[in-house]
């Protein structure tokens, strides 16, 4: 009893509140390749069915037009691609692997090229959206090879009514 009227000081802890972060931004959507040839890892077109994740974020014409001018940029370049990988495989043996180095500079170049293009896309349409589109490797589903996918991805809205 004698503890009923006692006072206590109360001792301050800092308590950090581990509140879990909730991301109010979707995943990113992914387009994989959908061609029947892989050159290090870039596939020679990709899927132009509309995902369903984008709806009412951007018109399907506009998701057909871009994937469609990324395609036609692949179609231009992968077949040259495929024609110097044929010819660093057969003579490999003889150079000790130097005759594969244009087939990598080849692929380095479309990448970048695929890279030029949808930052363009981006500046242009995409961000006004608050869409980002890139080029990224991802590991395939099946096995551990990597491969080059489209990466549709949302830009979060800055908030203007929170103080600094």
């Amino acid at each position: 009893m004698a503890d009923f009227d006692a006072i206590y000081e109360d001792q301050e802890e800092n308590f950090i509140l581990d509140a879990p972060t909730i991301s109010l931004i979707p995943d990113p959507v992914t387009v994989r390749g959908a061609g029947n040839i892989t050159v290090f890892g870039l596939s020679n077109r990709f899927d132009i069915d509309f995902p369903s994740q984008l709806h009412a974020r951007v018109a399907p014409e506009e998701y057909k037009a871009t994937v469609t001018r990324v395609n036609v940029t692949l179609r231009k370049t992968l077949p040259v691609n495929v024609r110097w990988l044929f010819c660093g495989c057969l003579c490999c043996c003889c150079t000790l692997g130097c005759s594969m180095w244009p087939v990598i500079c080849l692929s380095k170049r479309t990448r970048h090229q695929l890279e030029k293009q949808l930052d363009w896309e981006n500046s242009h349409l995409y961000s006004k959206l608050g869409l980002r589109w890139r080029l990224a490797r991802q590991r395939c589903d099946t096995s551990l090879m990597m491969e080059y996918v489209l990466l549709v991805e949302f830009i979060p809205r800055q908030n203007l009514f929170i103080p600094d």
